[in-house]
C-alpha cells in the first residue's frame, strides 16, 4: 500500500511534462491531456482511499529518493498519508477536475490557452507534493512549485500593467513564507542532527527531550511555521495580497485563492501541531491572530464593491476561524471546515460573473431597502469609523509597504554610491582575496576568522539590496544577484571546517543559470537597444523563447527544484550554527531580497505592456 503513494506524484508530473510538448494551436489535445490526467488521478485516489479505509486507515510513511547524502546529512524525499492528507487530496482532486472541465470552454481561443493548462498542471503537481510530503524538504519542493505557478497565473494577462504588478507583489509575500520554512528547517536540523520527518515530530517524548533545554528555540521554530502559514493563507498582516491575486482568470482564481493554495497554511499548522502542541504561548498567538483576522476580514468583505474581493476577504475570515480550531486542537473540525470552505469559495468564484448580472437586474426590478444590520446597534461614531477603516482595508497594503518594503528600498537607495565600476573593481578583487584565504586559513588571524562570515554575508546583502533598487542597468542588477550567492557561500566556508563539495553543489546551479540569464539579457540588449528597469518592456511578445529561457534561469538562481541550488540552500543553512542568529538572519534576508530582485528583472524586461507599442494597452484585467 505504501509504495502506491509514488503514483499520486508521478501522474501529475507525467501530465505536466506531456503538456509541455503539445503545440499551442491544439487546444482540444491540450485540454484532453489535462482532463484525462486529473480525472485518472482522482479515480485512482478514490479507489486507494476506499482500500485504505477498508484496512483500518493506517498512517503510511515512505522514504523514497535520496538526493544527497554525507556522513552527517541526508537530503531525501519522504511521503506520508494519513487523515490530513486524505482530506486534502480528496478535496483537491475533485475541485481540480471540475475546474479543468470548466476551463476547457472558459478559455477557448484565449491566446494563453496552452500556457494556462501548463501552469494548472504544474500547480497540481506542487499541491500533491505538499500534501503528500513526509518531511519539510519534500514539502518545500511543492511549496516552491506552488509559488511560481501562482505568480504565472496572476500574471496570465501579461500584456497588462496591473496583473503583472500584483503578481510581483504576491510573490514577494510568498518569499517571506519561503524563508520562514528555511529557518525552521535550519534549527530543526541542529536539534535532531538529521532530516526530520513529520512522523518523528509526533513522538512526544523525543520532541520534549529536544526542547527541554531549548524552550525559546522551540518557540522560534513554531513562529517561523506560523509566519509561513500566515503568508500563504493571507492572515494578518499579510491579508491584502489575496484580493490582488484575483487578477488572473476566474478558473485559476477559484482553484488557487478560493480553495486549495490559500489553505496550505492550515495544512502546515496541522502537520506541525505535535511540535507546538504543548507551547501555550504559541497556541495563544495563533488563536489571537486567527480571531483578529476573522474580525477585520469580515468587516472589509462587507464593504467591497467587487464580488471577487468580497469572496476573497470572506475566505480569509473563514481561514482565520480554521486557525483558531487548529490552535484549539480540533483537527477533525478544522478538516471539515477546510473542505466546506474550499467547495463553497470555488462555487462562488465560478458563478460570480453570472451572479453579478443577476444582481444588476434584481436591483432594477425587485429593489429592496437596506435592512437593519449588526453594525447599526453600535454608536454612530464607532460605526462610521469602523466603516471607513474597512473601506480602506485597514491600510494593510500601506502597513506592509511602510514597515517592510520601505526599509529595504531605503537601504538600497543609500547604496547608490556603488556605481558599476566600483562594484566590479572593488568587490570582485575582494572576493578573490577572500577565496584565496579560504584555502589558506592559516594566514588569517584567528580573531578575524570568526568575524569574516558576518562581514561576507553583509557584503552579499549589500549587493542584493543594490540590485533590488537598481533602475537602469538590468545586466548589472543580474550580476549583483549572482554575486550575492557567491558571497553567502564564502561566508559559510569560513564558518566551520568541512569539504567544499556542498558549496560546489550550491554554486553550480547559480553559476550555470547565472551565465544563461546574463546571455539572454545581453541578446535582448543587442536586439532591442534598451532594457532598463524603470518600466515594463513586455519583450515576451517578440521574444517568447528568450522569455522562457530567462524564466528558467531565474528559477535556477532562486533555488527552484530544477537546480542543485535547491539542495545547496539547505546545505548552506546546515553549516550555520544554532547560536548564529544574526548570520542566519542576514542570509535569509539576502535570500528574500534576492528572489524579489530576480522576479523584478524578469517582470520588467519580459512582462507588462510592450514598451514600443503604438497601440493602446489595457492596464487592468477583465
Amino acid at each position: 500500500m505504501t509504495s502506491l503513494l509514488e503514483v499520486f506524484i508521478l501522474i501529475p508530473l507525467a501530465a505536466f511534462l506531456i503538456s509541455l510538448v503539445i503545440p499551442g494551436r491544439k487546444e482540444t489535445l491540450m485540454s484532453q491531456v489535462a482532463f484525462v490526467s486529473v480525472g485518472l488521478h482522482m479515480v485512482c485516489f478514490q479507489i486507494f482511499l476506499l482500500y485504505w479505509l477498508w484496512h483500518g486507515y493506517p498512517d503510511l510513511n515512505l522514504k523514497d529518493v535520496v538526493l544527497y547524502k554525507t556522513d552527517g546529512y541526508e537530503f531525501y524525499l519522504d511521503f506520508r498519508f494519513d487523515e490530513i492528507t486524505a482530506t486534502h487530496v480528496f478535496v483537491g482532486s475533485l475541485l481540480t477536475f471540475l475546474v479543468t472541465i470548466y476551463s476547457r470552454y472558459y478559455l477557448h481561443r484565449e491566446t494563453g490557452y496552452k500556457r494556462f493548462f501548463n501552469t494548472i498542471l504544474l500547480f497540481y503537481l506542487g499541491y500533491n507534493a505538499v500534501v503528500f510530503s513526509g518531511n519539510l524538504e519534500t514539502l518545500f519542493i511543492g511549496w516552491e512549485i506552488l509559488g511560481i505557478s501562482s505568480f504565472l497565473l496572476i500574471a496570465f494577462y501579461r500584456d497588462r500593467y496591473l496583473p503583472v504588478k500584483n503578481a510581483v507583489k504576491v510573490f514577494s509575500i510568498y518569499r517571506v513564507g519561503d524563508v520562514g520554512l528555511l529557518l525552521a528547517m535550519w534549527l530543526l536540523h541542529h536539534f535532531w542532527h538529521e532530516n526530520i520527518t513529520f512522523e518523528a515530530l509526533e513522538n512526544v517524548e523525543s520532541v520534549s527531550q529536544h526542547l527541554e533545554n531549548h524552550h525559546w528555540s522551540g518557540i522560534f521554530i513554531s513562529l517561523m511555521f506560523l509566519i509561513s502559514a500566515a503568508a500563504k493563507s493571507a492572515q494578518l498582516p499579510f491579508s491584502s495580497w489575496l484580493p490582488r491575486a484575483m487578477e488572473g482568470p476566474t478558473p485559476s482564481t477559484a482553484i488557487f485563492y478560493g480553495s486549495l493554495s490559500v489553505h496550505i497554511g492550515v495544512f502546515i499548522m496541522l502537520r506541525t501541531f505535535p511540535f507546538w502542541e504543548h507551547q501555550t504561548l504559541v497556541r495563544i498567538i495563533i488563536g489571537v491572530m486567527g480571531l483578529t483576522t476573522s474580525v477585520v476580514a469580515t468587516g472589509i468583505a462587507r464593504v467591497q464593491s467587487s464580488v471577487k474581493s468580497q469572496i476573497a476577504y470572506s475566505s480569509i475570515a473563514q481561514i482565520g476561524l480554521i486557525f483558531i480550531e487548529v490552535a484549539a486542537g480540533l483537527e477533525a473540525i478544522a478538516l471539515i471546515h477546510f473542505a466546506g470552505n474550499a467547495f463553497l469559495r470555488t462555487y462562488q468564484l465560478l458563478v460570480s460573473p453570472s451572479v453579478v448580472s443577476y444582481l444588476i437586474r434584481e436591483q432594477f426590478y425587485n429593489f429592496k431597502p437596506r435592512q437593519h444590520t449588526m453594525e447599526d446597534s453600535l454608536p454612530k461614531r464607532l460605526e462610521y469609523s469602523f466603516y471607513i477603516l474597512c473601506l480602506k482595508e485597514w491600510n494593510l497594503d500601506a502597513f506592509l509597504y511602510r514597515y517592510f518594503w520601505s526599509p529595504i528600498k531605503w537601504a538600497g537607495r543609500r547604496l547608490n554610491f556603488l556605481a558599476t565600476h566600483r562594484i566590479l573593481f572593488f568587490f570582485v578583487p575582494l572576493y578573490l582575496v577572500g577565496l584565496y584565504s579560504v584555502y589558506h586559513k592559516e594566514i588569517v588571524p584567528p580573531g578575524l576568522v570568526s568575524a569574516l562570515p558576518y562581514i561576507f554575508s553583509t557584503i552579499g546583502l549589500v549587493l542584493v539590496l543594490k540590485s533590488f533598487t537598481e533602475r537602469i542597468h538590468a545586466r548589472i542588477s543580474w550580476l549583483m544577484v549572482v554575486m550575492n550567492h557567491f558571497w553567502v557561500a564564502l561566508a559559510v566556508a569560513f564558518n566551520e571546517n568541512f569539504t567544499f563539495t556542498e558549496i560546489h553543489i550550491y554554486l553550480s546551479g547559480v553559476a550555470v543559470f547565472g551565465l544563461v540569464g546574463y546571455y539572454i539579457l545581453y541578446q535582448i540588449k543587442q536586439q532591442e537597444g534598451t532594457i532598463n528597469l524603470d518600466q515594463f518592456h513586455g519583450y515576451s511578445h517578440q521574444h517568447p523563447k528568450y522569455g522562457l529561457i530567462f524564466l528558467l534561469a531565474c528559477l535556477g538562481c532562486m533555488g527552484f527544484p530544477i537546480s542543485p541550488t535547491f539542495v545547496g540552500e539547505d546545505l548552506i543553512f546546515n553549516h550555520i550554527h544554532e547560536d548564529q542568529i544574526v548570520l542566519a538572519f542576514f542570509t535569509s534576508l539576502s535570500f528574500i531580497v534576492d528572489g524579489l530582485a530576480i522576479v523584478r528583472i524578469y517582470a520588467r524586461v519580459f512582462l507588462g505592456p510592450h514598451a514600443k507599442s503604438v497601440y493602446e494597452m489595457a492596464y487592468r484585467s477583465s
